[in-house]
C-alpha cells in the first residue's frame, strides 16, 4: 500500500513561483489546502517533513498535471486529494473537502494560540 498526495497546483518552476506569490499576496484565496498544510511560502513545514520521513507507508506526491497524466481515470476528481493505492486499485483516502476542513481547523487552532 502507498498513499498518493495530489496537489491542486501545477508542476514546474513558473507554477511554483506563481504559487509563492499567491501565498504571499492573497493567502485566503490560495486554491490548494494540501499545499498550505504541507508547505509554507518557501519551504516544507518541519512537522510535515518529520511525518513523511517516519511514515509507515510509502508516499507519492504529484501535482495536478502529473496526476492527470498518470491516472487519467481520476481527472474529474476534485483536488487536492489523497488516494490509497493497493496495486492498481485506487481509493479515496482524503477528499478535497476533508483537506479543506483540516486546513480550516489548523488555521482556527493557530488563531487561538495567537490570542
Amino acid at each position: 500500500m502507498k498513499l498518493i498526495f495530489v496537489y491542486n497546483a501545477g508542476s514546474g518552476f513558473f507554477n511554483v513561483a506563481a504559487d509563492m506569490a499567491h501565498k504571499i499576496f492573497s493567502p485566503s484565496t490560495y486554491p490548494c489546502s494540501l499545499c498550505d498544510l504541507t508547505y509554507g511560502v518557501f519551504s516544507i513545514r518541519p512537522e510535515w517533513e518529520d511525518f513523511v520521513k517516519n511514515a509507515p507507508v510509502p508516499f507519492e506526491f504529484l501535482h495536478k498535471d502529473e496526476f492527470i497524466r498518470a491516472y487519467p481515470g481520476w481527472q474529474k476528481a476534485a483536488l487536492p486529494l489523497v488516494l490509497s493505492a493497493r496495486g492498481e486499485q485506487l481509493e479515496m483516502f482524503l477528499s478535497a473537502d476533508d483537506l479543506n476542513s483540516l486546513q480550516k481547523k489548523k488555521k482556527k487552532k493557530k488563531k487561538k494560540k495567537q490570542t
